[in-house]
């Protein structure tokens, strides 16, 4: 086994070979440009993890974390146009830097990729990792599909945000190690078992990046922080504040989450004091724990060496303790 910074190198390295601007450059740069923008590469790093876990080379779970990779870029460039977002990894978004047509087309190319690169396996493993990014990606858009309803309800319960963050986000991170137990050959037990500690790593993951979009530092976190107040969507501490709200708060809450202010740094700042008073922030924070928890219970199951599991523990903690 490697570290997971190894793994993470391999990845980089085989990335650099492949990302690669082709003719029409309109079409390729901004593929190019998005890929090459960094992030924490935590799904494809997941892919090769899960690979050598189950006894397999990282090198033949290559394509199938560039796939990984690829589609959920893809699936930023379109939630960006979706979001009218200005920033991504504290970069201009692909469609502030050409225009949204190219963000469409050029996302849609990525799509296509992804699929392509599945091609390199043989068979019965072709034809299940084809199956699952099938299964996710349709339940990706689900998710993005449920998140733009969210928007203009004001009845949206927390079992329908966490249903929405778990296909949206969850579902992505436990098919990469799915992924790379497919690869590896694993059984049925521990592809359904590791997906499992994926997707509640996932639901810890989303919930900590809805913390970090009130509470993050912006000169770590990449994004706008408070974007998600901007556009007022129905997260977990806008639901818990809703929750725990006086009648009077909670009037003010909602009557917040109906404005578009040109200016929004009052409707932020006030917004955020509202999630620490009424314990929002506490109780998400205590939520992300556990799902952390959980996830790490998933691993119980596994029929691996201790010392696998201990790798996984760790990329869970480092992940819950990020400021990005």
């Amino acid at each position: 086994m490697h570290t997971i910074s190894d793994y993470q190198r391999f990845f980089l390295e085989y990335l650099e070979q492949k990302n690669t601007t082709k003719e029409p450059k309109n079409l390729y740069e901004p593929i190019t440009y998005i890929l090459g923008l960094g992030g924490k590469r935590l799904r494809p790093t997941l892919v090769l993890m899960a690979s050598e876990i189950f006894g397999r080379s990282y090198n033949e779970a290559l394509d199938a974390a560039l796939a990984v990779e690829v589609f959920h870029n893809f699936s930023l460039i379109h939630d960006d146009i979706m979001d009218d977002a200005p920033l991504r990894r504290g970069k201009e978004t692909v469609h502030e830097k050409w225009d949204i047509n190219t963000g469409i087309l050029s996302g849609d190319a990525m799509l296509i990729n992804a699929y392509q690169l599945f091609e390199n396996y043989q068979g019965d493993t072709f034809r299940e990792l084809a199956m699952l990014f099938t299964k996710t990606a349709i339940e990706v858009c689900e998710g993005q599909q449920y998140d733009i309803d969210f928007e203009t309800r004001d009845d949206v319960t927390i079992p329908e945000y966490m249903k929405m963050i778990e296909y949206k986000t969850a579902v992505l991170v436990g098919a990469a190690l799915k992924m790379g137990a497919i690869v590896a050959g694993a059984s049925d037990q521990c592809k359904t078992a590791i997906y499992d500690f994926g997707r509640l790593l996932g639901l810890a993951f989303q919930l900590q990046d809805d913390y970090l979009d009130a509470f993050g530092d912006p000169e770590t976190f990449g994004k706008q922080v408070g974007g998600d107040i901007i556009e007022n969507k129905k997260t977990f501490l806008y639901l818990k504040a809703v929750e725990f709200a006086s009648e009077n708060e909670e009037k003010q809450l909602r009557g917040l989450f109906s404005l578009n202010p040109e200016d929004p740094s009052e409707k932020i700042s006030t917004v955020k004091s509202f999630f620490e008073t009424t314990g929002a922030r506490d109780s998400i924070r205590a939520e992300i724990e556990a799902y952390t928890q959980k996830a790490f219970a998933a691993l119980d199951s596994l029929s691996i060496s201790e010392d696998k599991k201990e790798m996984l523990r760790l990329f869970g903690s480092t992940l819950m303790n990020r400021s990005v």
